[in-house]
């Protein structure tokens, strides 16, 4: 499937590695597809997200408060069957040094350098892409076919980025169709 990639839709793909690389995460999400959106202004997708008044920054703080609110919920669902998140943390940093959790799960090093794996939402946004360039008729994939797949998918924190920020889904769909052609 990479290979119907155009080069834009291929700069998503590597930037939301780098995406989930920096915020310190062990899996490309389709949050991350977002933020790569967002860093490339030049393309179809970047530059109608910046033009709904979506922003990198923003989406940035708000990505780190869901997945925060994750961590919390978690906490609490442990506590309530008798696990201790704090007693846990601070057993490892006793046995590993401070601050050993909060560095990303990987294999050491290395596995942050290397291949970062996509979670199943954002393989199933890879999937939309394509099938909406099959349903355009278009022998390849581009940045808005990968918008059109994220809008798609719903479920994923990317689509509920843009929903929070007030841009109608089913609007920007059809701006993005119809701007593809």
């Amino acid at each position: 499937m990479f290979e119907r990639f155009t080069k834009q839709a291929r700069q998503i793909a590597t930037g939301a590695q780098e995406e989930a690389r920096k915020h310190g995460h062990g899996h490309i999400g389709t949050e991350h597809l977002l933020l790569a959106m967002l860093t490339a202004p030049d393309t179809l997708a970047g530059r109608t997200l910046i033009r709904h008044g979506l922003g990198y920054d923003a989406v940035s703080e708000a990505v780190r408060r869901h997945l925060k609110q994750d961590d919390d919920l978690d906490a609490e669902l442990l506590s309530e069957i008798g696990i201790d998140l704090n007693a846990v943390r601070e057993k490892v940093e006793a046995a590993f040094g401070p601050g050993a959790l909060d560095r990303p799960p990987s294999r050491g090093r290395r596995s942050m350098l290397g291949h970062v794996p996509f979670t199943g939402r954002a393989k199933k946004v890879l999937e939309l892409a394509l099938r909406e360039a099959i349903a355009l008729k278009h022998n390849h994939i581009g940045d808005g076919h990968v918008l059109l797949g994220l809008i798609r998918e719903r479920d994923g924190l990317g689509a509920r980025m843009i929903a929070e920020a007030g841009v109608d889904l089913a609007g920007l769909r059809r701006e993005i169709v119809d701007e593809l052609g």
